[in-house]
């Protein structure tokens, strides 16, 4: 495989700015594409109805969750993460379903010559969830950092009583590697997360937007 290497005297990656997609699964039409700033009211409208939902898995942080996902807390989280993607160490995708903002794919801790690693980590919109949205996202964004962005490796992390991102993990062929103790603070205490792993070779003909197309679980739109 070739090595795409960052574009010289910027630090930013191969592959970005993009919109993958997309995929049409029973609901709509799955894409991606960069976060943005006009984001925040809906960003915040679903993290707020969705409390109870994300908390379970998500990493504990000051404040109260109201607090934290309020419309006026998205333009500085907007300013971190446009910068990271500019810097070349993170790929941050909101989830469209439809076009409208449904969740988000974030592709991080981006790194370069030897490793061309990172982590993908994602939440979607409940109202969605079990209808497919999150494992096209998912696909999306691997076939694509697998591809166009020049990676070779992506690592995700989950607990293992979440049963449904495991599930969207094992779909698309994701190999789980082991546990880690006591990995991440979430919701209130150290939990364990169970790692899984995806690199170029394991990657179909296709890739696994391709897979789940001969699957009969989406199509291409």
């Amino acid at each position: 495989m070739a090595h795409a290497l960052p574009e010289r005297g910027t630090g930013r990656h191969p592959g970005w700015p993009a919109r993958p997609g997309g995929l049409r699964v029973g609901v709509g039409v799955v894409a991606l594409r960069p976060v943005r700033l006009r984001d925040g009211a809906e960003w915040s409208a679903i993290r707020i109805r969705d409390e109870a939902h994300l908390v379970p898995w998500e990493p504990s942080m000051p404040g109260t969750w109201r607090q934290r996902h309020a419309s006026s807390e998205w333009p500085g989280r907007w300013l971190l993460l446009r910068s990271a993607a500019r810097r070349g160490t993170a790929l941050p995708f909101a989830i469209t379903l439809d076009g409208r903002l449904a969740g988000h794919v974030m592709i991080g801790n981006v790194v370069r010559e030897p490793l061309l690693s990172a982590y993908v980590g994602y939440w979607c919109d409940q109202r969605v969830t079990g209808a497919g949205v999150t494992t096209a996202a998912v696909a999306l964004a691997v076939d694509h950092c697998l591809g166009p962005a020049g990676l070779h490796r992506l690592e995700a992390t989950v607990r293992p009583e979440n049963a449904a991102s495991r599930r969207v993990l094992e779909k698309l062929g994701f190999r789980e590697e082991g546990m880690f103790r006591r990995y991440l603070d979430v919701d209130g205490a150290w939990r364990d997360h169970l790692c899984f792993a995806i690199t170029v070779e394991d990657l179909p003909p296709g890739g696994l937007a391709g897979r789940l197309v001969a699957a009969g679980r989406a199509e291409r739109a």
